[in-house]
């Protein structure tokens, strides 16, 4: 699992019980998969399809560092599948998992657009030297 993205949690996301609301939580997941896939599809016209049951193993409290890590399941035509952990920063303790996330390159119309990738590309090998 690559964990790209920290979020550190304060008192604007916090749930009545104190701990951190799954909801933002969700925001934030949804946020790094299309991040992610608008990467390394290279179309900034890229949006959530499907995402599967989550799983949540515990919570965090204000004050925690939460990161997210995502990872390539499979490359469609069109499509990237993606996995998702959210896991403490300090503990390494998972919060919450979400085994599927299907995000879909889209033409200028609003249809699946097949974006030609196979594999998992860096930013870096794609800069000239």
């Amino acid at each position: 699992m690559r964990f790209h993205t920290r979020k550190w949690i304060k008192p604007e996301d916090l749930n009545p019980n104190g701990t951190l609301f799954g909801g933002r939580l969700l925001e934030w997941i949804d946020e790094e998969a299309a991040l992610y896939a608008i990467i390394q599809l290279e179309n900034p016209k890229t949006v959530t399809a499907y995402m599967s049951e989550i799983s949540f193993k515990s919570s965090a409290k204000q004050g925690d560092i939460v990161e997210i890590g995502i990872d390539v399941i499979k490359f469609g035509t069109s499509s990237l599948t993606l996995t998702c952990e959210v896991r403490n920063k300090m503990t390494r303790k998972p919060i919450i998992n979400v085994e599927k996330i299907v995000m879909v390159s889209l033409d200028e119309e609003g249809n699946a657009k097949p974006h030609g990738k196979t594999k998992i590309e860096y930013v870096k090998d794609r800069l000239e030297d």
